[in-house]
């Protein structure tokens, strides 16, 4: 039995949520989410409450059921809060700046590196050395941040490079002579 998805869904204020066979739909401040469920699991919206039952007992079933649960709580946050990750950019030298919808990233390298902002997500740095990447679809949010970390992955001797906002890099020792 999954225990996160017998755990039902409340749509807060200004939420609604609108069932169409598979797919839900939640419109919200922020936006319009649908997320299709596969056909193991059932999904209904009762008295600003979203439930979902699994049909029958298989394995497969069982793991859709919780899967799509979180699936519509991350609909719900998406459209009410959204999704934010920070980076930070750590090295001599090392910026980052707006200009319009590009990001422009200075890492060392012979060139600037100009990252375009995909639609559905905002890319703001605050400072130099910040990064916040925002917006509704906590996927798309999560795979931008990741595309410009990749960029300059912090590397474990100096501790250079562009790491989430409170990442560990466990730090190596150099050679000795």
């Amino acid at each position: 039995m999954s225990r996160i998805g017998k755990k039902p869904v409340e749509l807060p204020s200004g939420v609604s949520a609108s069932v169409s066979g598979q797919t839900i739909e939640v419109k919200g401040p922020k936006g319009t989410r649908s997320f299709t469920a596969t056909d193991d699991v059932t999904i209904a919206v009762e008295d600003n409450v979203v439930k979902i039952d699994p049909r029958g007992t298989s394995k497969r079933a069982r793991q859709q059921w919780g899967m799509s649960r979180t699936m519509v709580a991350n609909l719900v946050t998406g459209v009410t809060e959204g999704f934010k990750k920070e980076l930070e950019i750590q090295g001599v030298g090392y910026r980052a700046q707006m200009q319009g919808n590009t990001l422009k990233l200075n890492l060392g390298y012979s060139h600037d590196v100009d990252f375009t902002a995909p639609e559905g997500v905002t890319i703001t740095a605050p400072k130099q050395t910040e990064i916040v990447v925002e917006g509704i679809d906590q996927q798309q949010v999560g795979e931008v941040a990741a595309k410009i970390r990749e960029w300059r992955r912090p590397e474990p001797y100096k501790g250079k490079g562009i790491r989430y906002k409170g990442e560990f890099i466990f730090r190596k020792e150099g050679k000795k002579k």
